[in-house]
């Protein structure tokens, strides 16, 4: 088991940390005192009632001593969303947006933006500030479902239109966005849960299609990597542990300057121990590793790799940090009502 090495004053560990239920454990809390990781991530598992959510993310932070550090969650909607009835709206899944799309852009345009501004209503209310969304990958026929109607749309411009719309309704309530899963994982024909994909397109195809909404987003202060090979970028590593996709392709090509993150480390599609894992992520350019399940020798495996938060990537950080709006006033009552009509044509 690696060893836990407490953190000197001020300094973060560069990871994203879960936790293992609704409240903190003793050693949970110890641990989050020693590394002070960069921020935390929730899930499910997490997850009772909105009092004891606000009060749970209240006490990640405190227990870190950075009363800042942002707090992620996957509230996509559809199939991926950890907040659900009765407490709060189930959304609707991407892929409603881009059926609307190809009907009445203006007004698909205008209701995901809403939808988002209504998810950060409710993750605003809670302290929640960050959410692992909207996903800009590009599906292709063929590619498995694991993206399916995660997706916004199958053509490149209208995902870029819908997750431009999509990060703004975030802004707008206070919570920032995470673009995923760069630099695309529309063409993988196997779920990064489970095994390794492996995506043989050309440049010349990814550059047209996969990497085109991100390069449309690039301003966009978080990333989240995607754990694909792309045989013809990098046919040894995937990107999350590749240097020359995250030099090349993704801070290169696609010009994306904001913090990146990895994709949860505990996926099969990645092989070695949880240290190596992380040092990889880190050693090919990533500015946070990401972990997910709360498992404790994982993560002191996580924390020892992925070392300190410095130099260019802390500085990334601060500036996705920086990047927080206070929230507008909003009427989520209205706000309901007019996405319940410009989704009726598709209803």
């Amino acid at each position: 088991m690696a060893k836990t090495r407490s953190r000197k004053p001020g300094t973060l560990t560069a990871a994203i940390f879960g936790c293992a239920g609704p409240t903190l454990l003793p050693a949970e809390r110890e641990f989050f005192a020693k590394v002070r990781p960069a921020g935390f991530i929730l899930f499910g598992r997490n997850i009772e009632t909105p009092a004891q959510l606000r009060a749970l993310v209240a006490d990640l932070r405190k227990a870190a001593g950075v009363l800042n550090a942002p707090v992620l969650i996957d509230q996509e909607g559809g199939r991926v969303a950890r907040l659900r009835p009765p407490h709060w709206r189930h959304p609707p899944p991407g892929a409603v947006f881009g059926r609307l799309y190809e009907r009445d852009p203006k007004a698909a345009i205008a209701a995901c933006r809403l939808n988002a501004r209504l998810i950060a209503h409710e993750l605003a209310a809670l302290g929640i500030d960050v959410d692992c969304a909207p996903v800009l990958d590009v599906p292709q026929p063929g590619s498995h479902d694991i993206v399916g109607d995660r997706a916004l749309a199958r053509e490149p411009y209208a995902v870029a239109a819908l997750g431009l719309a999509w990060c703004q309704g975030f802004a707008e309530g206070g919570v920032a966005p995470v673009i995923k899963h760069i630099p695309g994982h529309g063409r993988a024909r196997a779920d990064s849960h489970e095994s390794l994909p492996e995506v043989e397109a050309s440049w010349a195809e990814l550059a047209a299609a996969d990497f085109a909404p991100f390069k449309a987003l690039a301003d966009q202060p978080w990333a989240m990597t995607a754990h694909v090979l792309y045989t013809a970028l990098d046919r040894s590593a995937p990107a999350t542990t590749s240097r020359p996709i995250v030099e090349d392709v993704i801070r290169g090509h696609i010009g994306f300057t904001g913090a990146l993150m990895s994709d949860d480390l505990s996926m099969k599609a990645l092989a070695g121990s949880f240290e190596v894992r992380a040092r990889e992520c880190r050693a090919a350019g990533c500015d946070l590793a990401l972990h997910c399940n709360g498992n404790p020798e994982e993560m002191a495996a996580v924390a020892a790799g992925a070392g300190a938060l410095t130099g260019d990537s802390l500085k990334r950080y601060q500036a996705a940090l920086r990047m927080r709006k206070r929230p507008k006033k909003f009427d989520a009552a209205a706000a309901l009502d007019r996405l319940a009509g410009l989704l009726a044509p598709i209803a």
